[in-house]
């Protein structure tokens, strides 16, 4: 970087270490309490606002931070969450931190804590230098791995304000930028059928699994390559004994799209699902939980900026295909909350 933005990169390969090792799996709210405690020592004695939004439902806070040296209007959003899929213990069995030559491994560096740290960095040595051209607002999430359930009305509330919004999830494919990502839906599917035992009354029975069987090969089948739909049953569970017809049966179901119309459609599919034999019950909760993110004009121009950006400091940044995994970004890419500007931001 220039001497105004000077980088200390021992001071920030440690910066990257300690939030690494700060595990933070979704669910244990403690632990992602005590990474927000470290994003909010990371920026303390800035001249910065900052609000820290209690957790719901059993999640941790949310934390936004705003740098608004230059007013309150609209300026840009910077995206990160700070949860992540590994369980606790996971950096002291099997992958601990470490560095193998210009590479860092460790649980959560990946998605998303390096790149998150790296964005950090950035907005503090802008605030320290004092020369933002416009507000810029950072948003860290603590769920985002399990869909945004408590953060997704601050993102969105927060992207309408925005001009611009960027979010500091991995890129693909060796460093090509993510410019468009699938929506995603989740459902719940049980089956209810009538228990009876196996062998002495067996012909009374109605199996709740025999039932989901028959689902799961529907809800499969409606997996559409050319339109970029897929369906996923990842989780079953059902019966109480091998001797016993089955009353309950409970399947978990993942839906992914490119785009709205699909959307609506596979979720009505999904949602609407009947049952084969009428004397089991089928009970069907959930819906699209992330909307696509698709290319807009805006997205494009802001895309071409940091190209040109990229390409000022020595390297060609590429863009990835629309990739498969959703994001906090979807939610700002929808078409609820367009960005206002496809002018490329002065930063």
């Amino acid at each position: 970087m220039s001497a105004q933005y000077p980088v200390d990169l021992s001071a920030m390969l440690e910066g990257i270490r300690r939030w690494v090792v700060t595990e933070s799996p979704t669910r244990d709210r403690a632990a992602v309490n005590r990474m927000v405690d470290l994003v909010q020592s990371d920026v303390a004695g800035l001249d910065l606002a900052i609000e820290r939004i209690p957790g719901q439902g059993g999640l941790a806070d949310n934390l936004v931070i705003r740098n608004t040296m230059v007013g309150e209007g609209p300026g840009i959003l910077l995206l990160s969450h700070i949860d992540t899929v590994h369980p606790m213990g996971t950096v002291n069995a099997g992958l601990p931190f470490r560095r193998d030559g210009d590479r860092l491994y460790g649980p959560g560096l990946y998605d998303m804590k390096g790149g998150a740290y790296l964005a950090l960095e950035a907005f503090r040595q802008v605030a320290k230098a004092g020369t933002a051209k416009m507000p810029v607002t950072y948003v860290f999430t603590p769920d985002e791995e399990i869909g945004s359930p408590t953060s997704r009305k601050l993102i969105e509330d927060e992207a309408r304000r925005a001009r611009y919004v960027l979010v500091t999830e991995p890129a693909r494919d060796g460093g090509k930028c993510v410019t468009a990502r699938k929506g995603v839906g989740r459902f719940e599917v049980t089956t209810l059928g009538v228990p009876a035992h196996s062998g002495a009354r067996h012909q009374d029975g109605r199996s709740a699994i025999k039932e989901m069987a028959r689902q799961v090969l529907a809800i499969e089948a409606l997996t559409d390559y050319e339109r970029g739909v897929t369906t996923t049953v990842g989780v079953i569970s059902g019966g109480t004994a091998p001797n016993v017809i089955p009353q309950h049966c409970h399947i978990s179901v993942d839906l992914r799209v490119r785009d709205d119309a699909a959307g609506r459609e596979f979720e009505a599919k999904i949602l609407g699902l009947a049952p084969f034999d009428p004397g089991v019950k089928v009970q069907v909760t959930g819906g699209m939980n992330r909307p696509p993110f698709e290319k807009s004009a805006a997205i494009d121009v802001l895309f071409r900026h940091a190209q040109a950006l990229a390409r000022g400091i020595g390297f060609d940044l590429k863009v990835a295909e629309m990739t498969c995994g959703g994001s906090d970004g979807n939610s700002p890419a929808s078409s609820a909350v367009k960005l206002a500007s496809i002018r490329p931001p002065a930063i």
